[in-house]
């Protein structure tokens, strides 16, 4: 018989609470198996108690858990009542080496007496503690201060079923959408119908109806909301809004960096996605770097990812016509772009890490953001909204909306993006983005504080502020999210076909700076600028194509939010 809640045991109290919360539950499919079932701040232990020796005793790390709840089962006459844990822990891999979260689940059935609704209050209680015990045990990096996103979180998804191989929308809703449900996370799904369908959408919307904006997609559609919250009159409100990456298209390079920053084992395809909507459950909120780009014709852009020229951007628009193959397209791309090698004519320009001086009389006039990141990084906690959401995807068009309890679906199709010109002042004259202190205007010589390229002839120009280029690319091993740092790399003429293939294959291990290349630079900066002397070329940001022409960029460091571990 168990014991009443008045009369806790000294040491821990059997379906209660004093230190440990303790009781005895049976099998969901045979009554006669018993398990003993104790909850710590930090763990939940099952054994299973049997006369025989040897019990066997499981215990499930709280850091790995997503949910619980309690339910009745399906027999109207079953007295009983039942609560589910929702784990996912590293396991073994079934078919190589390593590990990687798998899903486990965990249901006890609570028929202590014959009162069904007493049995499901009891089951609650336990759904609600393992719930609360599991918020506080999020996986946290040392050396990071976390804040989280306000519970129940609600979250606005934006899909592009066209990205990738066109399956982001079969992969939400069969990896990530019972997540969401397990972890009671209620959200509004968008399928988005037209090139800068996002961006329009993000721009709108009454942001205060949610908590957090993800994207399942490839980067593409990331760049999309980033600009659209940019975009904002409330821009500095707007862009504190927790972003989320769910993996869906080819490259996938942001969600390979978060998964990278949160220091789990290597992860790709669907086990990088449930990384990724494990992150997304545990909700815990980071800062982001992001860079402001000018473009000759004055647009300015906002980008978390990079910017490129030359090889890299080459391989990552020329291999679009392979997007159906997934992301193997970038290796046809690059075996096609090396069998007829380019070198490209241009200048190059940079303010190194080292020192961010102001810039002399008659340049732009700013207050000075910080040259150095701070750390630990300082996460933030925004309140939990709802948006009806839409994103961009190609080529097929159509409409409809359905809703349930936990979730709203606006289905569209859409294109990819790029951007719109934009004022940086507002017509009362208050400043509408962040100046960027660093950069003189582009019609104007570079501060003599800034290193001047002396080679002018370059096979590719890569500047990037996350870990990782694409899935398996670790192209700035030493990178994170809020490092502050724009990771400058450039090769220059005179590198053999083998040999710049040797870099790549070496990136895929991050060892690409030990190979002792000659022709590859690689520099940490706070700006650049590129000056394209070529009369053809292209330019990337955040692997979109923008206009071809001189360009600049400065970091802001920790001006985003990013849902990461």
């Amino acid at each position: 018989m168990e014991k009443d809640a008045s009369e806790p045991d000294p040491s821990r109290q059997r379906n209660g609470v004093v230190g440990v919360l303790y009781g005895e539950f049976t099998d969901t499919l045979n009554d006669g198996v018993r398990y003993s079932v104790s909850l710590t701040e930090s763990s939940l232990t099952i054994q299973r108690i049997s006369s025989s020796p040897g019990r066997t005793k499981v215990v499930f790390n709280l850091t790995d858990c997503v949910g619980c709840r309690a339910h009745r089962g399906p027999d109207s006459a079953d007295v009983g009542a039942y609560f589910t844990a929702y784990f996912y822990p590293f396991k073994r891999r079934w078919m190589s080496a390593g590990v990687a979260r798998q899903r486990v689940e965990q249901c006890f059935r609570v028929a202590l007496v014959q009162d069904p609704l007493a049995n499901l209050q009891e089951a609650e209680r336990w759904a609600c503690a393992i719930r609360d015990a599991s918020v506080l045990q999020a996986p946290r990096r040392d050396g990071v201060a976390y804040m989280e996103v306000r519970r129940p979180c609600r979250v606005m998804i934006l899909v592009n079923p066209h990205s990738g191989r066109g399956q982001a929308l079969q992969l939400f809703t069969g990896h990530v959408q019972g997540m969401l449900t397990e972890a009671a996370v209620p959200y509004t799904l968008v399928i988005t119908e037209h090139q800068n369908h996002a961006r329009e959408l993000v721009r709108k919307a009454d942001l205060s109806q949610c908590d957090a904006l993800v994207i399942m997609s490839g980067d593409g559609l990331l760049f999309e909301v980033i600009n659209g919250l940019m975009d904002r009159e409330d821009w500095q409100e707007a862009i504190q809004t927790p972003l989320g990456i769910l993996p869906g298209g080819s490259g996938n390079a942001l969600a390979a960096s978060v998964h990278h920053y949160s220091q789990s084992p290597p992860a790709w395809n669907e086990e990088l996605l449930l990384s990724c909507g494990f992150m997304l459950c545990k909700g815990l909120v980071g800062s982001m770097d992001l860079v402001s780009i000018h473009l000759a014709s004055r647009q300015r852009l906002f980008s978390f990812l990079s910017l490129t020229w030359g090889f890299v951007a080459d391989v990552d628009i020329e291999s679009e016509k392979y997007r159906h193959v997934g992301a193997i397209r970038f290796l046809m791309g690059t075996l096609v772009r090396l069998a007829s090698l380019r070198v490209y004519q241009g200048r190059l320009a940079y303010l190194p890490v080292k020192e961010a001086p102001k810039l002399p009389k008659g340049s732009i006039k700013t207050k000075h953001p910080p040259s150095t990141p701070q750390h630990p990084s300082l996460c933030s906690s925004l309140p939990c909204r709802l948006i009806p959401n839409t994103s961009p995807n190609q080529n097929s068009r159509h409409n409809h909306i359905s809703t349930n309890s936990n979730h709203n679906t606006i289905t569209n199709s859409s294109n990819n993006t790029i951007t719109t010109k934009r004022p940086e002042t507002q017509s009362d004259g208050k400043t509408r983005a962040p100046e960027d202190s660093l950069l003189p205007g582009l019609d104007q010589p570079v501060p003599e504080s800034w290193t001047v390229v002396k080679e002018e002839d370059f096979v590719l120009v890569l500047a990037i502020y996350q870990s990782h280029l694409a899935e398996d690319l670790w192209t700035a091993p030493g990178a994170m999210a809020d490092d502050g740092v724009i990771h400058l790399f450039y090769v220059t003429a005179g590198i053999s076909r083998p040999a710049l293939l040797r870099l790549f294959l070496a990136m895929e291990k991050g060892g690409h700076l030990a190979c002792g290349c000659p022709h590859l630079v690689y520099e940490k900066v706070k700006a650049l600028r590129l000056e394209p002397v070529s009369p053809q070329g292209m330019i990337t940001v955040d692997g979109e194509m923008v206009e071809y022409g001189p360009v600049q960029a400065q970091i802001h460091p920790g001006l985003a939010r990013l849902i990461c571990g």
